[in-house]
Parts: C-alpha cells; structure tokens; sequence
C-alpha cells in the first residue's frame, strides 16, 4: 500500500481535485493507498513545498505546484508494479 499525503493548505481548489484524481486513478488501476490531506502550514514546509498542491509518496515528494496530470498519477501508482 502507497501512503500518499497530498500538502496544501486547502485555500484553493487544485488539492481538493488531486485528492480526488488520485482517488479514481487508484480505485481505476487496483492500487491500494492510504491517502491524506495535510493543510497545517508548518507540516507543508516542513516537506519544502513552496507551491501547492504536494504530493509526498512513501515520505518522497514527487510534485509541487498545480494539479498533476492524471498520466503522471498512473505513473506513481504502478512504479514498481509489474
């Protein structure tokens, strides 16, 4: 299972959608996730994310900055899935 933190701090709509992408891309591909919201300020920085939304796979950014297309969630989810 894939932990995956989406980081903002819910000010603006782009972290409500990439929830939600990320939600039908795992549910669409079989992939189990536990998936978490986080908008406390001082856990954002704390990840070094000075644009948001996040996201924070395994304890490893992988995006910051604008919703992330649904082509790269599918990449997320299924490195290292054969």
């Amino acid at each position: 299972m894939k932990e995956i933190k989406v980081l903002g701090t819910g000010c603006c709509g782009s972290c409500t959608t990439t929830v939600a992408l990320i939600e039908q891309v795992a549910q669409a591909k079989g992939v189990a996730v536990s998936l978490q919201k986080v908008e406390d300020l001082r856990e954002v920085m704390n990840y070094g994310i000075m644009s948001t939304p996040g996201v924070v796979i395994d304890g490893k950014v992988v995006h910051a900055g604008g919703v992330p297309s649904r082509d790269k969630i599918v990449q997320w989810l299924t490195a290292g899935h054969a």
